[in-house]
């Protein structure tokens, strides 16, 4: 990557901040695309679902609604996001198998791990607006991620002049 979003931040104040909730998993520190939405509460079944179609460079935003009381995405589906070409995952809730994660081409940032895996219940809305860390993530919109943190703009930002 050829910018940082501090530098990004300062190049264009119009983008959004997300609050500093996240922690970085993947083995991709920084990564940024359009960005695909789900919503879920403690059911990852769409999740796994939208994983295991092409990516195409975009991130995926989870809002699961911070919960810490189950994972979202394990190895597994993590792993199924980098095959299929997804650049990142940003989930409001929870992973597991961190130390595989670390290992995985794909940006993957979360409020936190546990063992505890989901239920599949089929539940959860797709390519949906969602709120969460003082941020609307709109399907379509770009998500720029890295160390310092997370920023989403409306459209593509202009990164050659950075």
């Amino acid at each position: 990557m050829n910018w940082t979003t501090p530098d990004l931040c300062d190049r264009f104040p119009e983008v959004a901040v997300a609050e500093p909730l996240f922690r970085s998993f993947g083995g991709r520190a920084a990564f940024s695309g359009p960005l695909a939405t789900v919503r879920c509460f403690e059911d990852n079944s769409r999740v796994r679902e939208l994983a295991m179609t092409p990516g195409e460079g975009r991130v995926l935003v989870v809002d699961g609604q911070g919960s810490l009381r189950h994972a979202l995405v394990g190895d597994q589906i993590a792993a199924n996001a980098a095959a299929n070409g997804w650049a990142g995952m940003l989930i409001h809730g929870c992973v597991r198998d961190v130390e595989i994660l670390a290992t995985l081409p794909v940006g993957l940032l979360a409020l936190a791990a546990c063992p505890r895996k989901t239920d599949r219940r089929g539940l959860g809305d797709v390519d949906v607006p969602v709120n969460f860390a003082g941020v609307a993530f709109v399907p379509g919109h770009w998500l720029y991620a890295d160390a310092s943190g997370v920023l989403v703009s409306s459209s593509p930002l202009d990164l050659a002049a950075t």
